[in-house]
């Protein structure tokens, strides 16, 4: 199981994934304007339609609020680019431009120029190389090319490129300057004419924050065609309690930072914000206020990792601190939160997402992390788009949720399916539900789903009980028979409980308790009247790379004809010795 993570297999077991026909037909018109567009933007001459109105000059500077990295910023000066997890050392004056990639995801983030922000940051003189790497660029990549002007890369390059062109500008020519402009321009421009899909929210925003950085003619048709699409973008995008329509909470976050950064460029020139854009704004920091743990760092459901606190923290800089408590519930994206005085628990309780949000969304409904104090003991292995060579990271068994059979409830399309429609989690339709009570000094949540029907006739629902005075967890898994025939009998179980990197875990005597300790070194008791108990190795996916760890195991068998329960502890250690 812990190489399945660690590689990012697909299971040997798994059924391969049925789609239906009108996914066919979604395949099949994505062939076809795939191909339509290709002949279109690599025509002879496709440039003169992006080059008017002529752009000229920058009108304003607009604030990155996503945190820079100085020292990262003074490598990349000196040809040292350090990205996703590879480095490729140019020396100071060499050209990165015409060496080979270590990686798809070293080359996506390279034109995302996702270095730019960190250069910007290093110096006095990061201006005159940011403006040497990307005329470099231009010269190689400045007209369409199907990777650096794709969905994938353009949008962010813009909007990087746009944060920075102003100050790079300042030190620059008039003639250079006017071609940094023209290349911002041309690029939104483009933008403009790509299938948004689920990437809608950042072209809308690309395109509208290069309206506002541009001066002139130029810079007020971009504005006013980005905030149109804006409008309507954030509708589907941003959820009225605040989550992602993906469901990712790092997804939110970073929607947050984009909207951040061009609420300052329109109040920099004197362009009164959208109520859409202050709303969604407002729902964003409400959604990230519920999804932030104690220890500073976001829950690691459906595509999105931790992060690290000080990036949280800047999303939230413009929280006021007099805003009310963290949300219990957030029925829109699917979460609840419980809350004692020192576990605080986030739990899953919703359906992956639909629509063209499967590119990064989780077959692991039901999964739950847990803080205690500020140690996260429990978390979920994680997973975000840089991991694209990590999709076993997105199935069940990769969750600290239950499992049947070592197989997943959904799978992620492989093959020429892969090819046309990217790596989209497919599953048949999920019904979910949720109930939660609570009374003084205690909470309980209830959450069930049918995702193992079509494949052993059970159905899987777990109950949370928080006793907030004792801080003392209760968990129960139920795998309920339903009327659907299967022929298996029984099927074999695994719940389990991933353990954040640099916490441990060591078996008790009665080989039935283990005991776990954080960073913090305090130590918490965890029991269950499971049949098998085990620690084994596992991996965790964190700021773009994968970490090992150790993951909690109950396993077992269920009948598909009768009702079974599996329950589990978490308390303090030195708590009373009680019965599960």
């Amino acid at each position: 199981m812990s190489d399945f993570l660690e590689r990012g297999l697909r299971l040997p077991d798994m059924r391969p994934p049925q789609l239906p026909r009108l996914t066919w037909l979604q395949a099949t018109a994505r062939l076809v304007g795939r191909q339509a567009s290709a002949e279109l933007f690599g025509a002879p001459g496709y440039s003169l339609t992006l080059a008017r109105p002529k752009a000229f000059g920058f009108a304003c500077s607009p604030r990155e609020f996503r945190p820079a990295d100085a020292a990262v910023g003074r490598s990349t000066a000196a040809g040292r680019f350090v990205i996703a997890g590879s480095v490729v050392d140019v020396g100071s004056s060499g050209d990165i431009w015409d060496r080979p990639c270590p990686t798809r995801r070293f080359a996506v983030d390279l034109h995302r120029f996702v270095w730019l922000p960190d250069l910007m940051a290093s110096g006095d003189r990061a201006p005159r190389e940011a403006l040497r790497l990307i005329l470099a660029w231009a010269e190689i990549f400045g007209n369409w090319n199907a990777f650096s002007w794709s969905r994938e890369t353009l949008p962010r390059r813009v909007i990087n490129l746009a944060c920075s062109a102003r100050r790079i500008g300042a030190s620059s020519s008039e003639a250079d300057r006017a071609r940094l402009a023209d290349l911002l321009a041309r690029q939104a421009r483009h933008l403009g004419r790509l299938r948004p899909g689920a990437s809608a929210a950042e072209i809308a925003c690309a395109r509208t924050l290069a309206g506002a950085t541009l001066s002139g003619p130029a810079g007020r048709s971009l504005l006013a065609q980005g905030l149109s699409s804006l409008k309507r973008a954030l509708a589907v995008a941003v959820l009225a309690d605040g989550c992602h329509v993906s469901r990712s909470p790092e997804a939110g976050l970073e929607l947050l930072f984009d909207l951040l950064t061009l609420d300052d460029a329109l109040l920099q020139i004197g362009h009164e914000p959208p109520q859409e854009l202050g709303r969604s704004i407002d729902r964003l920091t409400a959604g990230l206020r519920a999804l932030t743990l104690p220890d500073g760092r976001l829950a690691a459901f459906q595509g999105g990792e931790m992060l690290t606190a000080p990036r949280v923290a800047a999303a939230r800089a413009h929280d006021d601190t007099g805003t009310p408590a963290a949300a219990e519930r957030l029925l829109a994206g699917g979460y609840e939160r419980l809350d004692g005085q020192m576990v605080h628990i986030i739990l899953d309780a919703g359906a992956p997402a639909a629509g063209a949000a499967p590119l990064t969304a989780c077959a692991q409904p039901g999964a739950i992390e847990i803080v205690c104090g500020r140690d996260r003991l429990i978390t979920n292995s994680g997973w975000s788009e840089r991991a694209s060579d990590r999709q076993g990271f997105r199935l069940t068994p990769a969750g600290s949720t239950l499992s049947l059979g070592e197989g997943s409830v959904g799978d992620i399309l492989s093959g020429r399916s892969e090819k046309v429609l990217g790596p989209r989690l497919s599953l048949p339709p999920m019904n979910v539900t949720v109930r939660r009570e609570a009374g003084e000094g205690a909470v309980l949540v209830e959450t069930g789903h049918d995702g193992w029907v079509p494949q052993f006739g059970l159905r899987h629902e777990r109950r949370l009980y928080l006793d907030q005075r004792l801080d003392e967890v209760r968990g129960e898994e139920r795998l309920v028979p339903t009327d659907r025939p299967v022929e298996a009998l029984a099927a074999p179980y695994a719940v389990r409980f991933y353990l954040q990197p640099g916490a441990t875990a060591s078996m008790a005597r009665d080989r039935r308790s283990v005991i776990l300790r954080g960073e913090s070194g305090r130590g918490w008791f965890f029991r269950s009247d499971a049949a098998d108990v085990a620690i084994e190795p596992s991996a965790c996916f964190e700021n773009g790379l994968t970490r090992r760890s150790v993951q909690i195991v109950l396993r077992g068998s269920a009948r598909t004809d009768a009702e079974s329960r599996i329950r589990w502890k978490l308390e303090p250690a030195g708590a009373t010795e009680s019965q599960i």
